[in-house]
């Protein structure tokens, strides 16, 4: 038992001796180890670059530019080629399936058709306007979507690093309370202390050790939520870099909601989304105007019955004009529906609009409070730390009871956990606030 102890006291030292040689050398530990270093730049740069949120919205970008080129091709003309063979009985006519009877010639041709749309008075236009608004607006939702893991990066960044600092608190009260929980075992064999004494002590000690338990616990599944915001879908181990505080949070936060609703890329493209909507239902409206279309062919058929006198070539061209009558009042109902669905966005851009005021007024609000809670924590810890100097004096001089003891530790847990919370809190409130701006890109 004693040389499994030595052995593993010899491990920890070594661990210890080769981070301390790293850092003398100016190796950080984790580089030592193999644990990638982060800062949160970094950590933005690689989650932009790999996660898949990102990679969606720019395909589906694409997808809403390809949407457009489609609507614009009926500007061009359309041509297509055409190769035709017939072999009929002789004198053969159709007689079913038609109100003519054609005659049906033996025939071998082939031919080109260029078919050009003329006008059909806006309706296309309005098409490749609905179509261009929409993929702008699509393109926006990159600009929303990297805003959003950007988000993420930072609440798991600082998350992490809350974490650990909430995890070294719980390995530095596991240390204290079992030093004094020692030093009350030995005292109550010397019959200085008494056995309640020695129990206080022991809970306290197992109340700290469940909390270290916890804290592991809580910082695996930070960095698994941390992993995730980065694109990542196994749990990945970094060692994060302390980011500086930032300043305190203005104090107008009419300019805050103003920023946001000039530059929120949600308000962006529901605007886009609303005029798109609106270009689409005069679209609709266009249905019921005529279109004029030019058509013509060419070709030749070097293969053919007698009737089909020379030449062997054949050549044509025409217009045509489309005059909409009555279709069941299919258009009617087309236009009816597109201007129900460009009414209902621009309804859903007024919520969205309200929304993102509450959001802004929310974080700011959160942010001033973090701001706040930095200076009463720092205080608060000064103060427990204090307490707890004079309890344990106290304690030591027989002045007071192992009650008092355990409360001053724990008060310290607690004012330790405070400031930790409130500091990397804060921090990740500044980025939401930054986020509800539109100021984090």
């Amino acid at each position: 038992m004693k040389f499994r102890q030595m052995a593993t006291a010899c491990a920890l030292a070594g661990l210890v001796a080769g981070a301390s040689f790293a850092q003398a050398r100016g190796v950080p530990a984790a580089a030592a180890q193999g644990v990638q270093s982060l800062t949160l730049q970094d950590a933005e740069k690689i989650a932009l670059q790999n996660h898949p949120q990102i990679q969606a919205a720019a395909f589906e970008a694409e997808a809403a530019t390809a949407e457009t080129q489609a609507a614009r091709s009926a500007y061009y003309p359309q041509t297509y080629g055409s190769l035709t063979g017939a072999v009929a009985e002789h004198n053969s006519r159709i007689a079913a399936g038609g109100l003519n009877n054609p005659i049906v010639f033996d025939r071998f041709a082939s031919g080109v058709t260029i078919g050009q749309l003329l006008t059909d008075f806006g309706r296309t236009h309005e098409l490749v306007r609905s179509s261009n608004l929409h993929a702008k607006a699509v393109q926006e939702n990159i600009t929303t979507t990297r805003a959003e893991v950007l988000l993420q990066v930072a609440a798991g960044y600082f998350g992490v690093l809350r974490s650990q600092a909430l995890q070294r608190v719980a390995e530095e009260t596991v240390t204290a309370r079992q030093a004094v929980a020692d030093q009350v075992a030995a005292m109550a064999k010397q019959q200085l202390k008494s056995g309640l004494d020695v129990s206080f002590a022991n809970v306290d000690l197992a109340q700290a050790q469940l909390q270290l338990i916890q804290a592991r616990n809580d910082l695996q599944a930070s960095q698994a939520q941390f992993s995730a915001a980065l694109g990542f879908a196994d749990l990945r181990a970094f060692q994060l870099a302390e980011e500086p505080m930032p300043g305190a949070p203005p104090e107008d936060v009419g300019q805050l909601i103003q920023d946001a609703l000039r530059n929120r890329p949600e308000l962006l493209g529901g605007r886009l989304e609303a005029n798109a909507e609106r270009s689409f239902a005069t679209a609709e409206r266009d249905l019921w105007f005529p279109t004029i279309s030019a058509l013509g062919v060419a070709g030749v058929v070097p293969d053919r019955q007698a009737e089909l006198s020379p030449p062997p070539r054949y050549a044509a061209a025409g217009f045509n004009v489309n005059i909409p009558l009555f279709n069941g009042h299919l258009f009617g109902a087309l236009r009816s529906e597109a201007t129900g669905r460009a009414s209902a966005q621009e309804r859903y851009l007024q919520d969205l609009q309200n929304r993102i005021v509450r959001d802004v007024r929310m974080a700011w609000l959160d942010a001033s409070s973090s701001y706040q809670r930095l200076e009463v924590t720092a205080q608060l810890l000064a103060e427990a730390r204090q307490a707890l100097e004079l309890a344990q004096a106290r304690y030591n001089l027989g002045l007071s009871s192992i009650v008092e003891l355990s409360q001053a530790q724990l008060n310290l847990t607690q004012a330790e956990i405070s400031e930790a919370s409130a500091k990397y809190d804060y921090q990740a409130k500044t980025q939401a606030l930054a986020f509800e701006t539109g100021n984090l890109r």
